[in-house]
């Protein structure tokens, strides 16, 4: 488990250079005695590991910009990819606020060796276009959702597809959760398009999205609590957690299949690769405790798999080595 004695950890990104497993947090210190005010007080910390379990905690990525900036609330959940001209990006979201609440965009940062970041002068790279996407003026949110940016390789449409948390500007306020998306040819100029999905899917949002290979099942990964589903799935009683969806035979995922693959007891489902099995591995924050409260730590990674079309949770991999962070420099 990765876990500060002093702060809360909750959602995190991966990279691997070949050599390392890179985790990218978010976390906030504990001073704050409410867990639930986090979120402005985000920071986006580093830390490496060999086997994704012992984890040493290297110097911070990023740090909130100095107002007027787009990320001069907060920067909260993003992902890395390396280019093809060796540089990794990362993109991440930026938090500024307006009206008395949060609106949302995406911004870059680039580093040579995922240690050292440099936030883009372009700043933010994306943001909500009410021409698909509502927007806070709309009044229908408590803030503009458009965050949690994944960037991948979409090899059927030939090039950089980001995936991005966000509401429709149509349908019932409580199911407007979409899967916004955006298009690029060199991870530099963005071209955002109508969302994947249309409103109804029963979901207010569909935080932190990302794919993953999984047995030959493209699947795709999001988070969604209770209180932020549509009422007909609220009143299953379920209290959400981390959803999947495996794509069609076209490539699609469609958020109206969506099944349950945890509870509320974990948030951010991530998939990795295991670099010496090559089998896929599952990473989760642990959010709330049996009793209700909020935990904030990593644990350690679990068998995933795909059968009878259904995604599936083994044991922890490497339950016989659990770890935790170990403060060090670069």
């Amino acid at each position: 488990m990765f876990v500060l004695p002093d702060s809360w950890v909750w959602d995190f990104w991966l990279a691997d250079d070949g050599d390392r497993y890179h985790l990218f947090f978010l976390y906030a210190s504990k001073a704050l005695k409410d867990p639930d005010a986090r979120h402005y007080r985000a920071s986006i910390g580093h830390a490496v590991s060999d086997d994704l379990v012992n984890w040493t905690r290297v110097v911070d990525a990023l740090v909130r910009g100095d107002a007027p900036a787009f990320d001069e609330l907060a920067t909260w959940t993003g992902s890395v990819v390396r280019g093809d001209d060796g540089l990794w990006r990362m993109f991440y979201t930026g938090t500024a606020l307006s009206e008395g609440s949060n609106v949302q965009s995406v911004g870059v940062a680039t580093s040579p060796d995922l240690y050292d970041w440099t936030k883009s002068e372009r700043n933010p790279v994306l943001a909500a276009d009410s021409r698909w996407y509502e927007r806070l003026a709309d009044g229908y949110w408590h803030d503009e959702a458009f965050r949690d940016p994944w960037v991948y390789r979409d090899e059927r449409a030939g090039a950089w597809r980001m995936l991005v948390t966000a509401r429709s500007n149509h349908g019932r306020p409580d199911d407007r959760g979409v899967i916004a998306t955006a298009l690029s040819d060199d991870l530099e100029t963005w071209e955002l398009q109508p969302p994947l999905s249309e409103p109804g899917g029963g979901f207010g949002q569909l935080e932190v999205l990302n794919t993953a290979e999984i047995d030959g099942e493209s699947v795709l990964f999001f988070s969604c609590l209770a209180p932020d589903l549509a009422e007909e799935r609220r009143r299953t009683g379920t209290t959400g957690g981390i959803w999947t969806v495996i794509a069609d035979a076209d490539g699609r995922w469609d958020p109206r299949r969506a099944q349950l693959l945890t509870g509320d007891d974990l948030y951010v489902g991530r998939v990795i690769r295991d670099r010496v099995t090559e089998l896929p591995l599952f990473l989760a924050f642990e959010n709330t405790a049996p009793d209700g409260s909020f935990v904030g730590a990593i644990a350690d990674p679990r068998s995933i798999s795909v059968r009878d079309g259904e995604v599936v949770l083994g044991p922890p991999a490497r339950a016989e080595s659990c770890g935790s962070a170990v403060a060090a420099g670069r």
